[in-house]
């Protein structure tokens, strides 16, 4: 069984939703980094949403886009990247881990060699933020032959044709949008009506993340109550990175806690 379909069925035995912090791998440098996804795991992150830090991120608010600065800054590469993923899936072999990151990085690797490399670290998933879904069909082939799960987006306002395609072609989990617009916990979250997650459900999409301005339990717990299958928070996350640069304990106790606090809100009824 895949690891996502087992943490879903795992968490649907518990009644409970998925939390899924995302952090950019690199930042604030390969080492920090590694003991910050340790640390999410620990503190009992379902999956993780990892970023690979680009120098031109238009779909990030300014959380996210310093977080890749801050790594860039320190000369991470996707190789480096790779390193830490390794690292984290012989200590963790059952967390599933996904990337999100833009397709110039898969381009300049080479789309095949990508996927290759990803599967090779244990990547289970990976999600391309500027690549439409009318353009998906070939980096769908490829994770295909590479045993990874392209993760599709599903927006707010997407039609029932977006939402049939959805449903034929996704697997992991779908990322629904919470709003439009870019990254950033500074906008709040527009937890969708229910009538949007039973059409998700209606054309059979794989489990629906909610993503985009989630940064309190209580969103998370709003998330779960209109059906998601759980939540993704990014720049919050990262957010506690950025305050606590310079004490690395006190990050990591900040982080503890905030996803034990987000985790907790998973729990349904």
């Amino acid at each position: 069984m895949a690891r996502y379909e087992a943490m879903f069925e795992r968490l649907n035995d518990a009644n409970q939703g998925a939390f899924v912090p995302f952090v950019m791998l690199g930042d604030p440098d390969a080492e920090t980094s590694l003991a910050i996804i340790r640390q999410l795991i620990l503190s009992g992150a379902d999956a993780l949403e990892l970023g690979i830090p680009y120098s031109d991120p238009i779909a990030d608010g300014p959380t996210i886009q310093g977080a890749s600065i801050r790594a860039l800054e320190k000369k991470i590469t996707p190789s480096d990247c790779f390193a830490i993923i390794k690292s984290i899936r012989e200590e963790f072999p059952e967390v599933p881990i996904g990337l999100l990151l833009y397709s110039n990085l898969v381009l300049k690797r080479g789309v095949e060699t990508f996927y290759q490399d990803a599967h090779a670290v244990g990547v289970d998933s990976i999600l391309i933020a500027d690549v439409p879904l009318r353009e998906a069909e070939s980096f769908i082939a490829v994770a295909e032959q590479n045993n990874i799960q392209q993760i599709l987006i599903a927006p707010p306002n997407a039609s029932d044709e977006t939402l049939r395609t959805i449903g034929e072609k996704s697997s992991g989990y779908t990322y629904l949008l919470g709003r439009a617009g870019v990254t950033g916990a500074e906008t709040a979250v527009e937890i969708p009506a229910s009538e949007l997650i039973n059409k998700l459900t209606q054309y059979h999409v794989a489990p629906p993340l909610l993503g985009f301005g989630i940064s309190t339990p209580e969103q998370v717990k709003s998330a779960i109550d209109a059906g998601a299958a759980g939540a993704i928070s990014g720049s919050a996350t990262v957010n506690l990175i950025a305050a606590n640069l310079d004490d690395q304990t006190v990050m990591l106790a900040a982080l503890d806690q905030f996803v034990r606090s987000m985790k907790a809100a998973t729990v349904k009824g």
